[in-house]
């Protein structure tokens, strides 16, 4: 019977953590965070305050070939929607132990050679990462204001072409967006993500 109660317990406890591990699926409410930007200020959700009517959430880094191919493209995203009520929210969860270019200093230094108009957030107990259920360099997840809390309405790439942006036939943040100010739903919802895996610490 003891045998039986705790492998039972065993059981529950593995499928909440896989659960968790599953992150945010399209239709969830995410959470709010509180990470440091590269300016030295942290940054909420919150203090966005009536002035925004979704975010566009990217999980990126310095190192990553991915990263760096979308770095242009993450711009655009953010100079076309933020003054449309999505800014972009770029973080950064990658452990810099085996990779320093990802380290804070050199996020500081990234944003100023890019020239970032959004926020470059440290991620640095991997907390929220694991809460959206990142997994790649980029990873993108797009969120809508609603009365019930922000909704994720879009995870996965930024478009359909990592090494050409001038051959993309399909943007999805672009489309996810213009469907969300039509009022509607994005008929594409959720593609995978193509990048580098997120450096996890080591336990």
């Amino acid at each position: 019977m003891k045998k039986n109660s705790i492998a039972f317990i065993c059981a529950i406890l593995l499928l909440a953590g896989n659960s968790f591990a599953q992150g945010y699926k399209v239709g969830d409410k995410a959470r709010d965070f509180n990470l440091k930007n590269v300016d030295g200020k942290y940054v909420s959700l919150k203090n966005y305050g009536d002035d925004v009517n979704g975010f566009i959430i990217t999980f990126t880094c310095n190192h990553c070939p991915y990263s760096k191919a979308y770095e242009d493209r993450i711009i655009a995203l953010d100079k076309k929607f933020a003054a449309l009520g999505y800014p972009v929210i770029a973080i950064n969860p990658n452990d810099p132990s085996d990779y320093p270019e990802d380290s804070f200093d050199n996020m500081i230094k990234r944003a100023k050679e890019k020239q970032f108009t959004f926020p470059y957030l440290v991620d640095e107990t991997q907390e929220i990462a694991r809460t959206y259920g990142a997994t790649r360099t980029p990873h993108m997840y797009v969120l809508q204001k609603t009365s019930g809390g922000l909704e994720v309405v879009y995870i996965g790439a930024i478009d359909d072409n990592t090494e050409n942006a001038d051959a993309v036939k399909n943007k999805y943040v672009d489309a996810a967006i213009d469907a969300l100010m039509k009022g509607q739903k994005p008929s594409v919802s959720f593609t995978k993500a193509i990048g580098c895996s997120i450096k996890w610490k080591k336990s």
